[in-house]
Protein backbone atom coordinates (compact mmCIF):
# COMPACT_ATOMS: atom_id res chain seq x y z
CA UNK A 1 0.00 0.00 0.00
CA UNK A 2 1.43 3.53 -0.80
CA UNK A 3 2.08 6.37 1.64
CA UNK A 4 -0.61 8.67 1.47
CA UNK A 5 0.03 12.01 -0.04
CA UNK A 6 1.55 14.73 2.53
CA UNK A 7 2.25 12.28 5.25
CA UNK A 8 4.14 13.55 7.74
CA UNK A 9 7.45 11.22 8.88
CA UNK A 10 8.76 10.27 11.88
CA UNK A 11 5.39 10.13 14.04
CA UNK A 12 5.96 8.94 17.46
CA UNK A 13 5.37 5.37 18.37
CA UNK A 14 3.77 6.46 21.63
CA UNK A 15 0.94 8.40 19.89
CA UNK A 16 -2.28 6.60 17.81
CA UNK A 17 -2.21 7.52 14.06
CA UNK A 18 -4.14 10.36 13.45
CA UNK A 19 -6.88 10.56 11.22
CA UNK A 20 -7.52 13.98 9.02
CA UNK A 21 -10.67 12.89 7.39
CA UNK A 22 -8.65 11.09 4.29
CA UNK A 23 -7.14 7.67 3.73
CA UNK A 24 -9.63 5.76 6.05
CA UNK A 25 -8.51 2.15 5.16
CA UNK A 26 -4.92 3.03 5.72
CA UNK A 27 -5.29 4.36 9.04
CA UNK A 28 -7.75 1.74 10.06
CA UNK A 29 -4.83 -0.90 9.41
CA UNK A 30 -2.55 1.38 11.20
CA UNK A 31 -4.54 2.23 14.27
CA UNK A 32 -5.13 -1.61 14.53
CA UNK A 33 -2.07 -2.59 14.84
CA UNK A 34 -1.00 -0.04 17.47
CA UNK A 35 -4.34 -0.58 19.59
CA UNK A 36 -3.01 -4.25 19.42
CA UNK A 37 0.69 -3.21 20.30
CA UNK A 38 -0.58 -1.40 23.26
CA UNK A 39 -2.92 -4.04 24.63
CA UNK A 40 -4.66 -6.78 22.45
CA UNK A 41 -7.72 -6.93 24.84
CA UNK A 42 -8.43 -3.45 24.05
CA UNK A 43 -9.20 -4.47 20.53
CA UNK A 44 -11.95 -6.92 21.92
CA UNK A 45 -13.29 -3.76 23.44
CA UNK A 46 -13.84 -2.15 20.41
CA UNK A 47 -15.13 -5.17 18.62
CA UNK A 48 -17.51 -6.57 21.32
CA UNK A 49 -18.31 -3.64 23.60
CA UNK A 50 -17.73 -2.76 27.22
CA UNK A 51 -17.90 -4.91 30.11
CA UNK A 52 -20.63 -4.85 32.06
CA UNK A 53 -20.52 -6.14 35.84
CA UNK A 54 -23.73 -7.58 36.72
CA UNK A 55 -25.20 -9.88 40.21
CA UNK A 56 -27.70 -12.08 40.21
CA UNK A 57 -30.70 -11.33 42.84
CA UNK A 58 -33.26 -13.78 44.27
CA UNK A 59 -32.55 -17.45 43.49
CA UNK A 60 -30.31 -17.18 40.73
CA UNK A 61 -33.51 -16.38 38.07
CA UNK A 62 -32.80 -12.24 37.80
CA UNK A 63 -29.48 -10.86 36.13
CA UNK A 64 -28.78 -7.30 36.58
CA UNK A 65 -26.14 -5.02 36.25
CA UNK A 66 -24.04 -4.10 39.52
CA UNK A 67 -24.31 -0.36 40.81
CA UNK A 68 -21.39 1.41 40.84
CA UNK A 69 -20.72 0.91 44.64
CA UNK A 70 -20.92 -2.74 44.14
CA UNK A 71 -17.54 -3.05 41.97
CA UNK A 72 -14.97 -5.03 43.50
CA UNK A 73 -11.06 -3.88 41.94
CA UNK A 74 -11.35 -6.48 39.17
CA UNK A 75 -14.93 -5.18 37.57
CA UNK A 76 -13.24 -2.06 38.02
CA UNK A 77 -10.13 -3.19 36.27
CA UNK A 78 -12.52 -4.61 33.41
CA UNK A 79 -14.03 -1.12 33.18
CA UNK A 80 -11.13 0.40 32.99
CA UNK A 81 -10.21 -1.10 29.54
CA UNK A 82 -13.37 0.76 27.57
CA UNK A 83 -12.03 4.28 28.72
CA UNK A 84 -8.59 3.59 27.90
CA UNK A 85 -9.98 2.50 24.25
CA UNK A 86 -11.90 5.39 23.55
CA UNK A 87 -8.60 7.58 25.07
CA UNK A 88 -6.80 5.56 22.05
CA UNK A 89 -9.43 6.32 19.50
CA UNK A 90 -10.39 10.14 20.63
CA UNK A 91 -6.53 10.80 20.29
CA UNK A 92 -6.59 9.75 17.14
CA UNK A 93 -9.46 11.55 15.78
CA UNK A 94 -8.88 15.83 15.01
CA UNK A 95 -11.95 18.35 15.99
CA UNK A 96 -13.14 18.16 12.83
CA UNK A 97 -14.70 14.33 13.23
CA UNK A 98 -14.86 15.10 16.74
CA UNK A 99 -18.52 16.17 16.57
CA UNK A 100 -19.28 12.97 14.97
CA UNK A 101 -18.71 10.61 18.06
CA UNK A 102 -18.56 12.96 21.19
CA UNK A 103 -21.77 11.75 22.20
CA UNK A 104 -20.50 8.03 22.27
CA UNK A 105 -21.04 6.24 25.40
CA UNK A 106 -18.21 2.78 24.65
CA UNK A 107 -15.10 2.32 22.52
CA UNK A 108 -17.11 0.25 19.97
CA UNK A 109 -20.09 3.11 19.51
CA UNK A 110 -16.67 5.14 17.93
Amino acid sequence: MATPPNHKEGQSTYRPPNFNGQYYGWWKTRMHDSIMAEDSELWDVICDGPFVPMKTIGEGTVIVPKTRKEYNDADRKAIEKNFRAKKILVCSIGPDEYNRFSACQSAKEI
